[in-house]
């Protein structure tokens, strides 16, 4: 009964990791900016960073069914 939760945090973890992933490596391909009115190079890293982070997460959950 515990796994329910598990698979919908899983799954929402992953799919926000990995659309934030896509949509930052999209960005950068294109040169737009990542974020409005921060630094190019910051804004990638921490993208990036919490992108890999949530998809970690996402992958963890999963581990725990």
């Amino acid at each position: 009964m515990e796994s329910g939760p598990a698979i919908f945090a899983g799954t929402a973890f992953t799919l926000f990791g990995a659309g934030l992933l896509v949509w930052t490596a999209a960005r950068v391909l294109h040169r737009a900016p990542v974020a409005h009115g921060v630094n190019p190079a910051t804004a990638v890293v921490f993208a990036t960073a919490f992108g890999a982070a949530f998809l970690a997460l996402g992958v963890w959950c999963f581990g725990r069914i």
